[in-house]
Parts: C-alpha cells; structure tokens; sequence
C-alpha cells in the first residue's frame, strides 16, 4: 500500500512538472511570437505615411505566424512610364523588407486597365494605350523590379488574365458594389465634374477593376503611394463585399529629389535613377540636403528603425551630417552595385569634390567612330545622367565649362580625333571617353 502511494505521488509530481514545463515553453512561445509579430510592425510601418489598419495588420500577421504562411503583397503596376529612380522604389523597397520577413509579392502588370487609362492625379482622361506599348513596357518594368524585388518570392501576373474573362452580367455585378456619389468622392473626379469637364464612364471603372485585381489574388496587404488612397481603399472594400478578409492598406509618401522640394522627378532633373553609375549615384547622395537625410534612410534604404533611430541621435547630438551622408551615400549605392564599384565611386569621390584632384578612376566609356565632334557626344551624356538637358550642355560649352584633356574648349564642333578623351564637365564631373 505504501509503495503505490509512492507511485502515484511519483507520477502526480512527473505530471506536475510537465505541465510546468509545457506552459514555460508556451509562454516562451509566445514571447517569441509577440517579439516576431512587434519586430515586423516595426519593419513594415518604417517610414509608412499610413497604415489601415494596425491591429488589422497584426492580427493577419499572428495568422499567418500560426497557419506558417507568408502574407500576400499586392502592388499594381501602370505599364506607362518604365523608368524607375529612387522615388518610384520606394515602395518596391517596402515589398523587399516584407519579403526579407518571409512574405511573398504579387505585382499585377495593368495590361488590361493600361489599354483603358487611369486618371489618377491627372485634370483629364489620360491617353490609354496600345496593347503594344502595354507589353513592351511592361517587360521593361519587369525587368527593372528585380534589381529590387526577390524573383523567388515574387510573382508577375496581368490583370487581363482575369479581367478579359467577365461577363457583361459580372461586370453589372460588379458595378453594383459602388455609388456614383463614392467614386465623385476620388479627387479627380470631383474636381473635373465641379469643373464641367468629361469624365468617360469607363473611367469609373478603372477603380472597380484595380481593386477586383486584390478580389483575385486575395491580397492581404496591398502597398501604393498617397496618390493612390482611393484605389486601393476600393480594393479593401470590394473584399469585404464579397466576403473576403480585408486586406491592409499601406501608402507610402512621396520622396522629395535632390533639390529637397519637389518630387523626385526625371522632368526635374532632382532625380537618382537605380541604373545610373556608381560614381553618379554617389555624388547625388551626397547632395541631398541635410534635412532629408533621415527620410532617405526611412524610404531610400532597407536600414533597421533601430538604427535610423541612432542616427537621428546622433545628427540632435551634432555629428557632422557630412559624415552621416557619406554613410548614406554607401549604403543606397550599395543596394544597386556592386561593392567594388562602391568602392571606386567612393574613392572618386574623395579624390575630386573632397582633394580636387583628376581621379585615376573614372566612369569610362567606348563611343563609336560616328561620334565626331563634342555636340555629338549629347545622347551618351544624356543617357548616362551627367546633364540635364542639349541646351545646358551647349551652354556649358559656350561659358568655357568644358574640358578636354586639361583644356577649355568653346567650340561646339571641336573634333575628338585622339584616342582617349578626358571630359571635364563643370568643375567636378569628369569622364574617360574611348574612341573606337
């Protein structure tokens, strides 16, 4: 008898001291959980203009935690201007850290909304185009996302893959799920019908359609800058007509360009484009003003809040922004070269706007034999960003801004007839041109 009362109190503590056990390794779980789900709020909503809505995101997150799936990031694409510079990655820099997190991409290529025109931020009907000019763009959009997005957690589709295929009964259906009075709401439409301009009614569409696109793939969280709030709110709305989880809205504000004003535009000239060399995405880094060098580390680069955090510290507690742009200038040049051209667009740096020496390195480039005079070499400058325009190259010229191999030249036909030039344009930008 005394034995099995042992036994039993053996057993009683075993069990106790699993269940113990059990509910450590649960609460540890837990922490772990908590720690994962504040971690990648911290992450996402990283220089986020707004977030609808927080706790539905955290929610879908402890969801996806608990189911072992990745959430789905919705961006849609207007295949209309496939030039893409610092500006227009600021939201494909948002995808990449959420891809870092584990979650996967969707980017919806609107060959089917292109051929019909979106209005947005426009006074008027915006041109619609070919099916041509959709796909030629297109594919040079995909193209350019990649130097950003992870192809293996990203998938490319086009929105007429589904949007061919309504009815004309879906389509009514469709139409039924919103009120002319909601879509007078969007901006443009209100400011065009205050003003009696035309409104095409397959303009109302457009919204309805963009936002059928997250219906498709179930979005969970769908990202766009501010100029979009209207689309995308339609998307989540739309979701939850049809009884589907809403998905999150995320804008992403506008980056200002190098002249800390304006958006960063090409048209403007304040632009960094991610294809441009090293050395000149470098330099123009460097030229930010100091007030938005915390925004750049915000919306230009994946930097950890933590860390931006520190440097904000560190500029209140006066370290020299000169340096802390440096650091910027590395790591956002970093994100689209290599480290070895880093390196040597650093070290020019250095060498001509820090010392005003002629850099051993430079960019170089090979120009056809048809290239005969210094005008003609205006597409190459152009292409490769180091001017602005024809006419301010031809009036850096005629102001004796220009020089080759160490000598002022002024006259626009000065013929390249050596084999290497050394092209110094203004006082800082120089080039080694190799005549084929």
């Amino acid at each position: 008898m005394e034995i099995k009362n042992n036994n039993q109190t053996e057993k009683i503590i075993r069990e106790q001291k699993l269940e113990e056990e059990k509910m450590v390794q649960n609460n540890l779980e837990n922490k772990i959980k908590i720690y994962e789900i504040e971690e990648q709020m911290k992450i996402i909503q990283k220089g986020a203009a707004q977030l609808i809505s927080e706790e539905e995101l955290r929610q879908k997150l402890r969801n996806a935690l608990r189911e072992k799936r990745p959430l789905t990031v919705k961006l849609g694409l207007d295949p209309s201007a496939p030039d893409i510079h610092l500006g227009h990655a600021v939201v494909l820099r948002k995808i990449k850290q959420m891809q870092d997190l584990g979650h996967q991409a969707i980017i919806i290529i609107g060959d089917f909304t292109g051929r019909i025109g979106d209005p947005t931020g426009k006074s008027k009907t915006r041109k619609p185009l070919s099916q041509e000019q959709v796909l030629k763009n297109a594919d040079t959009y995909t193209k350019q996302i990649f130097k950003i997005l992870d192809p293996a957690k990203t998938t490319v589709r086009f929105n007429s893959e589904w949007l061919s295929k309504l009815n004309f009964e879906e389509v009514i259906k469709l139409a039924s799920s919103i009120t002319v009075a909601r879509l007078l709401e969007r901006d443009d439409f209100k400011s065009r019908f205050r003003a009696n301009e035309p409104i095409g009614l397959h303009e109302f569409f457009y919204p309805l359609m963009q936002a059928y696109d997250s219906v498709e793939i179930e979005a969970d969280i769908e990202l766009g800058g501010t100029d979009q709030t209207f689309n995308i709110l339609m998307g989540r709305n739309l979701q939850s007509s049809m009884e589907l989880e809403r998905q999150i809205a995320l804008f992403m504000p506008i980056l200002e360009g190098l002249d800390g004003i304006e958006k960063m535009s090409k048209s403007l000239g304040n632009y960094i484009g991610i294809f441009e060399p090293a050395e000149v995405m470098y330099k123009k880094v460097m030229e930010i003003p100091d007030h938005l060098i915390l925004r750049y580390f915000e919306l230009a680069t994946d930097e950890h809040p933590d860390k931006i955090e520190e440097i904000k510290k560190q500029l209140k507690e006066g370290k020299n922004p000169r340096d802390i742009k440096l650091e910027l200038a590395n790591i956002i040049t970093g994100l689209y070269h290599s480290t070895q051209d880093v390196q040597r667009a650093k070290e020019y740096f250095e060498t001509v706007f820090q010392k005003g020496e002629l850099p051993e390195d430079m960019p170089e480039f090979s120009i056809p034999t048809t290239i005969l005079s210094l005008l003609d070499l205006t597409p190459l400058l152009l292409e490769q960003g180091f001017i602005k325009s024809g006419s301010e190259f031809r009036r850096l010229i005629l102001q004796g801004g220009i020089q080759i191999n160490g000598e002022k030249v002024k006259d626009l036909d000065y013929k390249l007839d050596t084999d290497i030039v050394i092209l110094r344009l203004g006082k800082k930008k120089f080039i080694r041109l190799l005549l084929n």
